[in-house]
């Protein structure tokens, strides 16, 4: 039996005060809070669809999605209070600070909660392991070429981030720009953060155009902010001049690729992504030995490296030949 509950702050306290009416159910379920940076983003929205599917396998799980209205340490916090309160048996965190949410998330474990994060860490003490959507390695690879490869001449990039505290971003910016002098010619002019906003990545967008006339692409390796550039650039009227590139969805992202306005872009499946978290968070909580291999159902498994962390699975780079196989899907 699966259920899947979406839940805010209020909701969860409300369902706190009335779980001791429901005790039964809560024995036979195995509670698995699904806790994302903000609700309402597309990509969180496919992972939870993915951590439906691991529900449905596992059997006797259900899943609390859940996540602030903003992009704040602040409200995921709040978050992990209703849920320590719920007394759920397993926290996925995908956080918006890595070391902010720590405190909670060790509350939460001081109390038996398994504690994971996913696609955005958190500090080592505040959880029990970490799954990258892919290594950082490549991923800064990716993002480059993918600018690259659309620049035989070289030129002048800019990337417009998440927040100045998102894990993962900062991680592949920091391997993306190792790897510049392998691309002679590419020119890394400026890093800008749209706090994973439209309306501000849009601004930014605005802004590096503005400041670097001859500009060539914008890397975004957030799918907020590689949205709201595209529409940016294709506002300016620069189809053709400025390539939008980075990590996107493609149900997002299939009006930029026909337009132009972004040549190719990469994600990892979402839906891998959800479905993986939730069968580690359930693997852990059931007992296994986080020091050996990790099972991940139709995923595989992973090992965990020095620190607590492992890689789902490689990017996959979207463009007009493939697009629309999967922009329905995700």
């Amino acid at each position: 039996m699966k259920r899947r509950t979406f839940t805010s702050l209020v909701a969860g306290l409300s369902m706190a005060a009335g779980m001791m009416g429901t005790t039964a159910m809560a024995q036979d379920d195995m509670r698995i809070a699904i806790v994302v940076k903000a609700l309402g983003i597309g990509f969180f929205e496919a992972a939870a669809e993915g951590a439906e599917e691991a529900a449905a396998e596992l059997g006797n799980v259900e899943i609390i999605y859940t996540g602030p209205t903003d992009t704040t340490a602040e409200g995921q916090i709040e978050v992990i209070n209703s849920l320590i309160a719920q007394g759920v048996d397993a926290i996925a965190i995908s956080a918006n600070d890595p070391d902010a949410v720590v405190p909670a998330l060790k509350r939460a474990m001081d109390r038996g909660i398994t504690v994971i994060s996913w696609d955005s860490g958190v500090a080592e003490e505040g959880r029990m392991m970490h799954l990258n959507p892919s290594s950082t390695p490549l991923i800064g690879n990716t993002i480059i070429k993918l600018a690259a490869d659309h620049m035989p001449d070289g030129g002048e990039v800019a990337i417009l981030s998440a927040t100045t505290t998102s894990t993962n971003q900062n991680a592949w910016i920091a391997a993306a720009e190792e790897v510049l002098p392998n691309y002679p010619g590419i020119d890394l002019v400026a890093t800008v953060y749209g706090d994973d906003l439209s309306d501000k990545s849009y601004r930014e967008a605005q802004g590096l155009m503005a400041t670097h006339p001859d500009l060539g692409a914008i890397i975004a390796p957030t799918t907020v902010g590689i949205l709201a550039a595209c529409q940016a650039v294709s506002d300016a009227g620069k189809i053709g001049e400025i390539n939008v590139t980075g990590l996107g969805l493609p149900s997002e992202m299939a009006g930029c690729v026909e337009s132009g306005a972004t040549e190719s872009f990469a994600i990892w499946n979402p839906i891998d992504l959800g479905y993986s978290a939730t069968m580690i968070a359930h693997s852990l909580a059931t007992g296994t030995d986080p020091s050996g291999e990790i099972p991940m159902g139709r995923m595989g498994s992973i090992t965990l490296d020095d620190t607590g962390s492992a890689a789902m699975a490689d990017p996959f780079t979207y463009d007009s030949s493939n697009i629309d196989q999967f922009k329905d899907i995700f």
